[in-house]
Order: structure tokens, then C-alpha cells, then sequence
């Protein structure tokens, strides 16, 4: 239930939905408050500037706080594990389950990081993200995980369900596979459970030249922006969470 509310909140307070109900209440009060005006354009002006990639990326630069790993130091790690994300499907062009964009990216890079390595890899989910990383590991790049933990609903249980697998065979320190955005609060979940981690962030954000497109709003620059402040806002919220008994104090 807790979990289910919270994904509830989350779509209506997040963007599109918490500002796309401040103006459906602003155009409520036109007639009837003087303030219905500001209620209705100001969540209208902020949408528009969410949605463009010049503000997504600078939000997202907020919410990325690791760099890339650096492959050409030596590694403590004993396990990589690989969190799950995005919406994995049924496809069937594989007669299977498989990966949507976000969750296959942090699939290739964990493959990528257990041939490099040499390390076994944990994936996490719930049983549907499970059983695609499985099948996008085993199908596409040769990979068999040691350990699989379909138990996950989301970050907090990601970190103690894995934890608790890991520790089973003597393992503490890890390779943490996640989104770049992802990986400040996932690494401080499994800090928490009493892992050690070295950080593993996908996409990680470089700067670039920018063009006029970029001031201009569009889907992927909304994307940009309710990803970050998802990742923001759910990091700000570990504190009281934990005060309430759902989380780590950390």
C-alpha cells in the first residue's frame, strides 16, 4: 500500500500532473478569485520551462553527483548489481521479455562492467524487471546472473533484498549499476543496508554545445526534468521517511 501511494503522489505532484492541476484550479477560480489568473498561468509558464532541454539538463546536472567510473583503476568489488528501471515489455519480436531504453542501457553497462571485470552480477526488480534483465543478459550478451532478487519494489528494497543475498556469500563491496541521476540516492539506500559501494552511473551528462531547439519545449526535455526532480525530491524525502520507520537514517 505504502509503496502504491507513493507512486500515486508521484504522478500528481511531479511534472506534468502538479502543475496541469494548480491550472485546471486556476481556470476553476477565474471567475471567482482574483488570484485565478496567477494559479492558472504560472504552473503553464513553468511547464514550458521544464519542458525545455536546456532547463531538463540543468536539473539533471543537480541530480547527477557521481562522474563515470574510471575503468583504469583497480576495483575492491565483488559483485556488480544492476537496478532495475523504466517499463520492461513482452515483445514479441523475441517471443519474450525485454528491456525498455532505460533498463537496457543499465543492463548493457552492467554486462559491459562483468566482462571487464570478471565479477558475478546481481540484478534487482520486481518480477517482471527481473525477468527481463535476465532474458536481455542471457539473450544478448552471454551473461548468467549469480544471484536475482524479483522482490523489489523499489529503491529502499532494492538495497536491503540485495543486500541481504550479497552478505549470504561473504559479499560487501559493490559495483552499483544505475542511471547517472539514480545513483546518489541508490548508493546512499545501499550504504544504509550496510553495503560498500563504488558507483557505476549510466548517461552520465556531459556538457555540450547548445542550439536554439534546446530553449525550446519538447517531450525529451520534460523527461529530462521529471526524472531529475523525481530523483531530487525522493532524495530529500529519505530523512522524514526515516523518521517515520520507512527508511534508513543515513
Amino acid at each position: 500500500m505504502f509503496v502504491t501511494l507513493k507512486t500515486v503522489l508521484r504522478e500528481l505532484l511531479l511534472p506534468p500532473g502538479g502543475l496541469l492541476l494548480i491550472a485546471f484550479a486556476g481556470a476553476w477560480l477565474l471567475g471567482r478569485r482574483r488570484w485565478g489568473w496567477v494559479l492558472l498561468l504560472a504552473p503553464l509558464a513553468a511547464l514550458w520551462l521544464l519542458a525545455t532541454p536546456l532547463v531538463g539538463e540543468g536539473l539533471m546536472r543537480l541530480a547527477q553527483r557521481y562522474p563515470a567510473l574510471d575503468l583504469g583503476q583497480p576495483t575492491q568489488a565483488q559483485a556488480i548489481v544492476i537496478l532495475s528501471g523504466g517499463h520492461p515489455r513482452w515483445a514479441p519480436e523475441y517471443a519474450g521479455p525485454a528491456a525498455g531504453d532505460v533498463l537496457l542501457e543499465r543492463v548493457s553497462y552492467g554486462a559491459y562492467l562483468a566482462r571487464h571485470t570478471g565479477l558475478p552480477v546481481l540484478i534487482s526488480g520486481t518480477a517482471t524487471d527481473a525477468a527481463a534483465m535476465e532474458a536481455e543478459l542471457s539473450r544478448d550478451f552471454g551473461i548468467r546472473p549469480r544471484w536475482v532478487d524479483g522482490g523489489s519494489r523499489d529503491t529502499f528494497d532494492n538495497a536491503e533484498l540485495s543486500s541481504r543475498l550479497l552478505r549470504a556469500d561473504g559479499i560487501h563491496r559493490i559495483l552499483l549499476v544505475t542511471s547517472s541521476e539514480h545513483e546518489w540516492r541508490a548508493t546512499r539506500e545501499f550504504l544504509s543496508a550496510g553495503m560498500a559501494v563504488d558507483p557505476a552511473p549510466v548517461h552520465v551528462w556531459l556538457p555540450h554545445q547548445h542550439v536554439l531547439v534546446d530553449y525550446l519545449p519538447d517531450a525529451y526535455g520534460l523527461l529530462l526534468s521529471t526524472d531529475a526532480l523525481h530523483e531530487l525530491v525522493g532524495d530529500a524525502m529519505r530523512a522524514p521517511l526515516a523518521a517515520l520507520g520507512r527508511r534508513h537514517g543515513h
